[in-house]
This record gives structure tokens, C-alpha cells and sequence, in this order.
């Protein structure tokens, strides 16, 4: 049976948009590499980076799905950091996609929440190839992929079919403040963000003819009442601080939409925030309320 339903996957590959640049030798290879769980790369756009690894169980069953986003200043890092983390998702019984996108070094905002959107829209379309449930799916993302993952939640009037909440582990929700707190600060890291973001925007800082991109990435100014909830985490001292989720729950809240956020004593910041004693759990309990309501 499990050979006769992998066959039908690997057949299917041909109808997905991009598939003909899928990696053709996936690690681990289909099989049981995780408690009968299947893995593949597959391209959601024509670009090197518009790729996204998906791990699924074959068992005819819908599975509800966590998409993963990582970070790295928007202009480095890669999916495979994440694999650790989508590793304890598949264990918890979740279809993953865990997305590389273009850093802003080849492309400036938006192509990085463009290819978000590309990603989960390719993974939508063929929801029934990956056996997941495409009306029950979260968008997690670290650091500069936290920024990624809310700009998703709140973009429009917040109506994308079928996510059910956000969540961001030190998400730089607002660039405008990392620009603000890193014009004289001597934290290296939060000039270094500063930087980040101007890298982001296209070069440019956030006045003139730059003021409209920098708007587009302001988290907070996009909040609206059908935005998904949201949870962030933060230590109380690293250099992307709570404040700015803060901003985010504040716009939310005045908008009737629920946002959670919690700091940790420290100044681990994403992914070592994430392995901190009782992040992840916490983090994994959110998502399984969101998921199973």
C-alpha cells in the first residue's frame, strides 16, 4: 500500500507549477525516514530561492500545517537551519512546509511576503498531493522570517482562507523602530538591523520617495479586524524588543483581534530563544489551540 500511494506522489510531481525544478534527491528520500513520513523540495517560483521543503504523512488523511519561515536580517539564512524545527512539527502529527524565499540582496520589499504567499498558495492548490488541510494552517517565522510571517497575517483586510493564527519568535515587527533604535545605539546587532532594514526597503531610508515602502513594511499600521491571531516571544533583553510587538497588539486590540505576548529573562534571540526551557512548548500549545478549534 505505502509503495502504491508514494508511486502516486511521485507522479503527481508533474502537475506542480515549478516541480520540474524540485530537488530530484531529497534527504531523507521517501520512506520512513520519520515514523512513515515523506519528504520533498519543491519550487513555487522560477527563482533559486522560491523553494520550500514539505514533510507529510501518506495516510489519505487531512493534516492541518504549519508553514515556517526563517530568518537571517532578510538577507541571509536558509530553510535548512529550520530542519531541527520541522522535524518536532512532523512528530506532532503536522504537514510542514518550511520555506526559503528571495533575500532582499536579489530582490527588495515585498518579493520576500510575495513569496510567502506564493508558497502557501502553491501548497493550497495542491493541498490533496501533501494530504493537508488547506482551511487549518499557522505561519511561524524567526526574527527577520517573524516580520515575514505578520506582514502575511495582517496584509489586506487580513481574509486569507484558512490560516488560523501567527506566530513570531523575536519578529522584528516594526523596521521603523529598529531604524530609530539603531541610529545611535552601540548594540552592534541593532545596527546592524538598522542596516538590515534599509537593505530591505530597497536601499533607501524611510522619508521621501521611500516613505511608501517603508509603510508597506510596517507591521502595525496593517492591522485590521479579520488579521489572524497572533502570538510573538521575545527575551526581555535582546535587541529586537518586545515594544515593537507591543505596537502590533496594541493596533490589534483596538480592532477587536486577539494577540499574545510574552517575553522571556535573557537576551536569546530567535531560534536560541526558541530551545529556551518551555518556548517551544508553549509556542506548539498556541498553535495546537488555533489548529484543532
Amino acid at each position: 500500500m505505502r509503495a502504491a500511494v508514494i508511486a502516486s506522489v511521485l507522479a503527481a510531481v508533474a502537475l506542480i507549477p515549478g516541480a520540474a525544478h524540485a530537488s530530484k534527491d531529497p534527504s531523507p528520500s521517501y520512506g520512513d525516514a520519520l515514523g512513515g513520513t515523506t519528504f520533498e523540495t519543491v519550487s513555487y517560483g522560477p527563482g533559486k530561492r522560491q523553494a520550500m521543503d514539505i514533510w507529510w504523512t501518506p495516510d489519505y488523511s487531512k493534516h492541518p500545517a504549519v508553514f515556517l519561515i526563517h530568518g537571517g536580517w532578510w538577507s541571509g539564512g536558509d530553510k535548512k537551519y529550520m530542519t531541527e524545527i520541522t522535524r518536532s512539527y512532523v512528530e506532532l502529527g503536522y504537514t510542514v512546509f518550511n520555506l526559503n524565499y528571495r533575500l532582499s540582496t536579489e530582490a527588495p520589499w515585498p518579493a520576500q511576503r510575495t513569496d510567502a504567499f506564493d508558497a502557501i498558495a502553491t501548497a493550497r492548490r495542491h493541498a490533496e498531493r501533501w494530504n493537508f488541510d488547506p482551511n487549518n494552517y499557522v505561519v511561524v517565522g524567526f526574527s527577520a522570517g517573524g516580520h515575514i510571517a505578520a506582514a502575511v497575517g495582517t496584509y489586506g483586510d487580513g481574509t486569507l482562507q484558512g490560516l488560523k493564527g501567527v506566530v513570531g519568535v523575536s519578529p522584528v515587527i516594526s523596521p521603523l523602530r529598529a531604524y530609530t533604535d539603531g541610529a545611535d545605539s552601540t548594540d552592534p546587532n541593532r545596527v546592524k538591523l538598522r542596516d538590515a532594514a534599509i537593505r530591505l526597503a530597497g536601499g533607501c531610508e524611510p522619508k521621501g520617495k521611500c516613505s511608501r515602502v517603508w509603510a508597506s513594511m510596517e507591521v502595525p499600521w496593517h492591522a485590521s479586524k479579520k488579521d489572524a491571531p497572533m502570538l510573538t516571544v521575545h527575551s526581555d533583553d535582546e535587541f529586537v524588543p518586545a515594544a515593537q510587538s507591543l505596537l502590533l497588539k496594541d493596533m490589534l486590540g483596538q480592532v477587536g483581534v486577539e494577540m499574545t505576548v510574552f517575553t522571556e529573562p535573557g537576551i536569546s534571540h530567535s531560534a536560541p530563544l526558541y530551545r529556551e526551557p518551555g518556548v517551544a512548548e508553549r509556542v506548539q500549545k498556541w498553535i495546537e489551540e488555533r489548529l484543532s478549534s
